[in-house]
């Protein structure tokens, strides 16, 4: 029987279900090849040879497709529609042809369909062909070319910035939108300005809201009223004039609907209206395409099919009424250039009148999916109607006039469905005017002035970062989540509350890119070379040839770096990011002056991190420093930076100061040979303010010793990690091997008992395959009265305890476990959590 190949293994479990037991139908698990992970994997010194690899896995994989093989004469590249899916059927082929897996007699034939429907298999089947040399030879010339500057650029950054962890052809240029776009941000002076509002009666005595436009003669701009004395004078104004209608103007308005998705906009709706990341799209659009209910989600093509276009009418008209149905069907412009890669709209595969058809289990894909219903039926409905109404307001001099403007929606049309999400909060509701006419009076009942502050530019989203870099022509849909998701990953980038925000050791990288291979971050050059790239797709440019002009002159840009010292970057570093790190003061002093010891320098300082900072060049006499960002940028601190004496320790002085890193707890002063004294990093949910003299000792006496294990006598310490507490059963905490566990609190670190710290050290053995030891129950107390969960007493090694959740409380010395009731259980566990749960005022960091 035919031998079948797909990617997932769901994609080949819904396939064979369409195929039936006359085809074997396996998965590659994605790409079966790549390029080894070394330096010289494309040499350019050989025309670009390439050395690709099969890793471990894909062994066992291309094994199972060669055994299927040993005795059919047919094979079918059944892989995704796309240049990755090319090539995956490419590596297949020649990975099988190299195990001679595929004799003189096989036939091979590549199949691609645009949805895993048993029409869509049925028409591939008919229509088979050869791997298409053009769209792998696109796919050889990108991963080349993300190879050779990935190889080639990383090592330049790991030399000449410490802490940098590499580069990408397209993450460095996404990373720069990103950079620049928060130095905007960081550069942005808030402005305040006012407006005035007055609240008018009608004849007929209703209400009617409109706002101040012409004061003295002269149409207002957005910021014409600075201050609130400017305001109170032009309420005035408005007060002291008597006003009517100067004109009345009622203006038809249409919308029309969206186009249906593709794969950028549907990352940005997820994004808007699900929440979604845009790797989460993908994963959950990817399962959905696989089990057969939506059409291929990489994609930047808006055609539907004819046979869908008349389902999606249908469905329109059953569900909604004839008036929702336009004449003809609609036609959507595509903006994709190549006609290769710009397959059909993402859509259902079935364009039922109801969303809830199909039996979708996961809440997220059953979202995602409703979604792509929802936009592809609205792609196809009539546009919606509105009436858009402005009345001009004004006095007999025309010195003063005032506006009022409300729009009123006449028909819904693909409203009813869908309405695409904004990334900025806009005040688009209906706003329904009274009837008012021309040359009518209207009375003032009240005139208020507002304050507003205008707004800095929006931090990207995922979602609008995908729409930029569609905007600017960098990235494709099979690599935009890619893309964000690795600069996120290499932590040059991090998510706060869905915005993205540059660390700084991106800052750092994309001022050294920009600056010493400007060229290669340019949104323009990016965008020309993905164009060339898409010109291979076509068969109208070769590949080599575009590989040849790309590495001849960037590889003297980087021959070009070879003698530069990091203090020479760390300089121009400096020089370029001067205007934005120190920014002109109003009374015209140096602002690179250190405001500590007003003698120093200011300027950017890395870490090993890879972060930097902002330090004082006499350092270490003065320890001046602030965050990386021009001055303002963190909020004001009393914290002195030298530090704040708590107090002493037998003859010590106990010290809290502000590093680098973040605050830490000093035992004594550094030695005159420069031997650093001992120190305690203070944890992120400490104040540094608040932090009194016990609290640092305790932190300077760690790790504390738990006790010795009884099984085998070595030790239990508990101790603070960069992780959070935990404890360690070694020697030593700085023994290599020994086991850990996490602790729940920090607390625990200094109050965890023996009994406690061996069941935790047992659990975490038994969570790797070893064997555990576990208390004997000594009575089973029922369910906790107002928290619920089983409360019991166990007998532990060391004693009796109680156990509820995760709280152990000991029960005390001379009580009989078998007297512990509910009542005396809960007490114990409220005891435990009040001991174990002590909190400190969490460090503000905003």
């Amino acid at each position: 029987m035919p031998v079948v190949v797909v990617e997932s293994p769901a994609k080949a479990k819904t396939i064979k279900n369409y195929l039936g037991k006359d085809y074997t139908v396996l998965a590659s698990f994605g790409h079966v090849r790549d390029l080894a992970e070394k330096e010289g994997s494309v040499d350019p010194d050989r025309n670009f040879a390439m050395k690709w690899e099969v890793p471990p896995d894909s062994r066992r994989h291309i094994k199972a497709i060669a055994d299927a093989l040993e005795n059919e004469t047919a094979l079918i590249l059944a892989t995704d529609p796309d240049r990755e899916g090319e090539a995956i059927s490419w590596h297949l082929e020649e990975a099988l042809r190299a195990r001679k897996a595929i004799r003189e007699g096989t036939k091979v034939d590549r199949i691609a369909f645009n949805s895993v429907t048993r029409r869509g298999l049925a028409e591939a089947m008919e229509n088979p062909r050869k791997v298409d040399r053009d769209l792998v030879e696109a796919y050889l010339a990108r991963r080349a070319l993300d190879y050779l500057v990935g190889y080639t650029l990383s090592p330049v950054l790991w030399r000449k910035l410490p802490g940098a962890r590499s580069a990408g052809r397209v993450q460095s240029v996404c990373l720069r939108l990103i950079v620049e776009r928060e130095m905007e941000v960081e550069a942005f002076r808030i402005q305040e300005y006012w407006t005035v509002k007055a609240v008018l009666a009608t004849p007929r005595e209703e209400e009617l809201e409109a706002r101040l436009t012409v004061l003295d003669g002269e149409k207002l701009d957005r910021l014409a009223i600075p201050d609130e004395e400017r305001a109170k004078e032009a309420v005035k104004a408005v007060q002291s004039a008597e006003f009517s209608v100067k004109s009345v103007e009622a203006n038809p308005v249409t919308r029309n609907p969206p186009a249906p998705f593709i794969t950028s906009t549907l990352q940005q709706e997820a994004s808007r209206k699900l929440g979604f990341g845009a790797q989460a799209t993908m994963q959950a659009a990817q399962r959905l395409y696989e089990a057969g209910h939506i059409t291929y989600m990489r994609t930047d093509g808006v055609d539907m099919a004819p046979e869908a276009i008349e389902a999606v009418r249908d469905a329109i008209k059953a569900r909604f009424g004839a008036k929702y149905l336009p004449k003809r069907p609609r036609r959507h412009k595509s903006k994709a250039k190549n006609a290769q890669e710009a397959h059909e709209c993402i859509r259902p595969t079935r364009m039922t009148a109801d969303p809830a058809t199909p039996r979708i289990q996961d809440k997220g894909q059953l979202a995602l999916y409703d979604l792509i219903w929802r936009r592809a039926i609205a792609s196809q409905m009539e546009i919606a109607r509105f009436e858009r109404t402005t009345v001009d307001i004004g006095c007999a001099d025309g010195m003063t006039e005032l506006r009022a403007t409300g729009q009123v929606q006449i028909f819904d049309g693909f409203m009813r469905v869908y309405e695409e999400g904004r990334d900025d909060v806009v005040d688009d509701k209906d706003r329904i005017l009274p009837r008012i006419n021309k040359d009518e009076p209207v009375r003032q009942r009240q005139v208020l002035p507002e304050q507003h502050f205008t707004k800095p530019p929006p931090r990207y989203t995922e979602a609008t970062l995908v729409k930029k870099m569609e905007e600017v022509g960098i990235g494709r849909p099979s690599t935009y989540a890619s893309v964000v998701t690795t600069i996120q990953d290499r932590g040059y980038v991090r998510k706060e509350k869905g915005r993205l925000y540059p660390e700084e050791k991106g800052q750092l990288v994309t001022a050294f890119l920009t600056n010493y291979f400007r060229r290669y971050l340019s949104y323009d050059f990016t965008a020309k070379l993905e164009e060339e790239l898409d010109d291979i797709t076509s068969g109208s440019r070769d590949w080599k040839d575009v590989l040849a002009r790309f590495w001849e002159e960037f590889s003297a840009a980087v021959e070009e770096t070879a003698e530069l010292r990091f203090a020479d970057v760390l300089a121009k570093i400096n020089e370029v990011l001067a205007p934005h790190l120190f920014p002109p003061t109003e009374d015209g002093r140096d602002a690179r002056t250190c405001p500590h010891c007003g003698a120093g320098q200011l300027s950017v300082r890395t870490a090993r991190s890879g972060g930097a900072f902002i330090g004082c060049s006499n350092y270490p006499e003065c320890r001046y420093t602030r965050t990386f960002g021009p001055p303002g940028a963190e909020p004001e601190s009393d914290f002195p930076p030298e530090g704040r004496i708590l107090g002493e320790d037998g003859k010590d002085a106990i010290w809290v100061h502000k590093g680098r890193f973040g605050p830490y707890v000093q035992r004594g002063e550094a030695s005159t040979d420069g031997e650093k004294p001992p120190r305690r990093t203070v944890p992120e949910t400490w104040d540094p303010a608040a932090i009194t003299l016990e609290d640092a000792v305790r932190l300077l006496e760690l790790p504390r010793l738990v006790g010795k294990h009884p099984e085998d006598g070595v030790s239990i310490w508990a101790n603070l990690g960069r992780f959070g507490p935990y404890l360690k059963h070694a020697d030593s905490t700085s023994s290599k091997g020994g086991t850990t566990a996490n602790l729940e609190s920090i607390e625990d670190v200094w109050s965890v008992g023996m009994n406690r710290a061996v069941e935790l050290i047992a659990a975490r053995v038994a969570s790797r395959g070893n064997r555990g030891w576990n208390a004997p129950v000594l009575k089973d107390l029922g369910e906790h009265p107002e928290r619920g969960g089983s409360v019991t007493v166990l007998d532990g090694k060391y004693g009796p305890y109680v156990k509820w959740n995760k709280v152990n409380a000991t029960v005390p010395k001379g009580t009989d476990p078998a007297t512990v009731d509910m009542a005396a259980a809960t007490r114990l566990i409220e005891e435990r959590e009040a001991k174990g749960g002590k909190t400190r005022r969490r460090r503000n960091k905003s």
